[in-house]
């Protein structure tokens, strides 16, 4: 049975001792992407997403990008794997799908999707992703189903920077350099202080990492 997940403003705020850092940084390059990413999956989340928060004037790219990020990195913390296994990178406004232009390209080429593309007063180009088909729902099950509503809902007030200043307390993003992919390992990593014993067996995992290397 999934343990009881909760999304909130704090739910990434977490503080990572450097020990745990090193290790992190020095983990070959695999750990945490032995998942096999299922774009069919990826593309009904996508319809999903977009066709529920169609009424949303808060939706736009950045946000979808990290209701994304939300629904994959909580179901590997929550449930032992990710939805859609796609691999997620780190950049300036926060983590992000890294093959997004390709798998958009897919999706709008096969009209699952559409690209709405206006100006804004900014002199910037606001993109939102219309659903142009009911999404296939029996890919997802009952656990991440209801993990994705959970997200959507306690996401529904928030837009792209609200989220994106959320994804800055995710420690996958703070550990890695720009573009630099996200192993969902990372995802594991917990909010309370080490104890004594953990930091000892970090510091030695971080020296034997470093005699490996």
């Amino acid at each position: 049975m999934a343990r009881n997940l909760r999304l909130g403003r704090d739910v990434l705020k977490v503080g990572t001792p450097m020990a745990t850092k090193n290790i992190i940084r020095k983990l070959p390059s695999k750990s945490g992407f032995n998942v096999r990413p299922d774009d069919r999956k990826l593309t009904e989340l996508v319809v999903l997403l977009a066709s529920r928060s169609q009424s949303d004037p808060l939706f736009g790219s950045v946000k979808l990008n990290k209701l994304l990020f939300y629904c994959d990195f909580l179901a590997y913390a929550a449930l032992g794997k990710p939805i859609t296994g796609q691999q997620y990178f780190a950049l300036a406004n926060g983590p992000a799908l890294k093959r997004k232009t390709t798998l958009w390209h897919t999706m709008e080429k096969k009209k699952d999707i559409a690209v709405r593309r206006e100006d804004t007063r900014f002199n910037t180009q606001r993109e939102t992703t219309l659903a142009l088909r009911n999404p296939d729902v029996t890919v997802f099950s009952s656990p991440e189903l209801d993990l994705i509503y959970r997200v959507l809902v306690n996401c529904k007030d928030m837009d792209g920077n609200d989220l994106s200043e959320l994804s800055h307390r995710f420690p996958g993003w703070e550990l890695a350099r720009e573009k630099e992919p996200i192993p969902y390992t990372v995802a594991l990593i917990g909010g309370r202080p080490p104890s004594h014993a953990e930091v000892k067996i970090a510091a030695c995992l971080a020296a034997e990492l470093e005699v490996a290397a």
